[in-house]
């Protein structure tokens, strides 16, 4: 599998695979490598360097616990797990290289069921390497303050051990620099001590011995150079060449940690079962008008991107915008910035929306004075419409919270007007995976709210003693449109969804 087709970054080199689901009672078993479950896998491993470890020249105890660092021996683990956040940190728009190794052996050895794993990957183009194992955990291990010890000749030291507790996700262990050629094949000795953490962690490895999503995914995070003996430090490269899949990663993040969130899950709702008015194509071939109508919309947009896997959508969407409609797309963005930095402050928005949405800034870099046609002027778009959704849902969460605070009538109860619903939207996407679609509830009672002449007289009709008749009912009277951008093998497409989202309630 050559390395030219995987890259999904730049620098180094970053070996990903993915041990599948065995039963655990098989004492052997080969595999093919499969691709990560999601398609920001990776990157948001290098999100959580950047973001989760500590910036101050230390680290901290939530850091130790993440990675699985022992405390008393977190010296030698723990600085290069420092150098590779520094490194993150210092070039954004940098990350490792990722190959996929064609194949993936488990087996268990002795008479305690010790497990060696054994995976082979393509030769990196490095003359020196100082690789770097990063053990990605899909969810928490059973069990608390599990100890697991890992042994191979091409660890360095030969024997390191973890300590995992239920808030570990990733396990962190140093390889031996390397001159010349890389080798292709790694073997590591797993041990525990107890059946409960040798059970734990062969799950985590095979996917549970019922088949539950319970796995481990291994990054080999190599650094290299060719004239010096620099340990653990990643080589600085060009601009990754796929800047649009660092930029849907952190747009996924961010919308999940800046949207307003449901304390139950809601109804699931399939996009493809509501009407639809023709999609059309965003490119470089896109009008004027088309544009200029999305640059000034404000109606909420879902981002679909269906064709993620492990390498991403394969079409690179591009952008050529006039100067007159670029200016208007950088005005649109400064003002919408300002708003929802506002926003953050005021609604105290918890996780790290603030640092994610400068990334954003950074990978659109709307702020340049000269924004060349190309990638960035289509994540700067896409940035604009993501705001623009955020800005609708916290504007909709105002209006919903006044709606509320109206004193009801003791007699018959809520006078008629929006109520919140949302619905999960059941595809894979970017974000944001619900839609708050309101609905309206209450009573319609003298005076009607937002009555009509025939809603009017069918009050009166039924107050004058015809109670045999339907009475007015409290139902939505206008909408607003939901905006579905997709991005397949063939393009992006936006497709408006009419009349989705109750805007205004009335007596009918």
């Amino acid at each position: 599998m050559g390395s030219a087709a995987l890259r999904l970054c730049r620098t180094s080199c970053c070996v990903a695979l993915q041990v599948p689901h065995r039963q655990t009672h098989d004492p052997i078993v080969t595999a093919s490598t499969v691709s990560p479950n999601t398609p920001c896998f990776v990157d948001n491993v290098f999100a959580v360097l950047r973001e989760d470890v500590g910036n101050d020249g230390g680290l901290t105890n939530s850091s130790l616990t993440l990675f699985g660092l022992c405390i008393a021996a977190n010296n030698a683990s723990g600085s290069v797990l420092l150098e590779l956040a520094k490194e993150m940190r210092k070039n954004q728009r940098h990350g490792p290289e990722v190959l996929l190794p064609p194949t993936v052996l488990v087996s268990e050895e002795g008479e305690q069921g010790g497990m060696v794993v054994t995976f082979d990957f393509p030769q990196p183009p490095l003359l020196k390497f100082n690789p770097v194992l990063l053990l990605a955990l899909e969810s928490p291990l059973k069990g608390e303050n599990l100890d697991v010890t890992f042994n191979s000749q091409s660890l360095e030291p030969d024997s390191q051990s973890a300590c995992i507790s239920g808030e570990t996700q990733y396990i962190l262990l140093t390889g031996k620099p390397s001159e010349g050629k890389a080798p292709q094949k790694l073997s590591i000795s797993v041990e525990t001590r107890t059946h409960d953490m040798k059970q734990s962690l062969r799950d985590a490895l095979s996917g549970g011995k019922s088949g539950g999503n319970v796995s481990m995914t291994v990054l080999l995070l190599c650094s290299g150079e060719t004239g010096t003996d620099t340990r653990h430090a990643l080589v600085s490269g060009p601009p990754p060449a796929n800047l649009q899949t660092s930029f849907l990663c952190e747009l996924k993040r961010f919308l999940g940690a800046i949207l307003p969130r449901e304390s139950s899950p809601p109804p699931l709702v399939q996009l493809d079962s509501l009407q639809s008015l023709p999609p059309l194509m965003l490119g470089l071939s896109s009008s004027e008008t088309l544009l200029a109508g999305m640059i000034n919309s404000s109606a909420p947009t879902i981002f679909s991107f269906n064709s993620w896997g492990a390498a991403f959508p394969v079409h690179q969407e591009k952008l050529a915008l006039s100067p007159a409609l670029l200016e208007e797309l950088r005005q649109r963005l400064e003002e919408i910035v300002t708003e929802i930095m506002e926003m953050i402050r005021e609604e105290k928005v918890a996780g790290r929306a603030t640092e994610r949405l400068g990334r954003l800034k950074e990978l659109s870099v709307w702020q340049e004075q000269e924004l060349a046609a190309g990638e960035r002027q289509y994540c700067a778009f896409l940035l604009l419409k993501a705001l623009q959704t955020v800005a609708h849902a916290y504007d909709l969460q105002k209006r919903l919270r006044a709606t509320r605070a109206q004193p009801s009538n003791p007699v018959t109860g809520t006078v008629c007007g929006l109520r919140s619903l949302t619905v999960s939207l059941e595809r894979v996407l970017v974000g944001p995976n619900t839609a708050n679609i309101n609905n309206c509830h209450g009573s319609c009672t003298f005076p009607l709210t937002n009555g009509n002449n025939h809603a009017i007289q069918l009050n009166y009709h039924i107050e004058s003693g015809h109670v045999g008749e339907r009475a007015p009912c409290c139902v939505p009277v206008a909408y607003e449109g939901l905006e579905v951008m997709e991005l397949n093998q063939q393009g992006t497409y936006i497709s408006t969804k009419p009349d989705v989202i109750a805007k205004e309630c009335g007596c009918r």
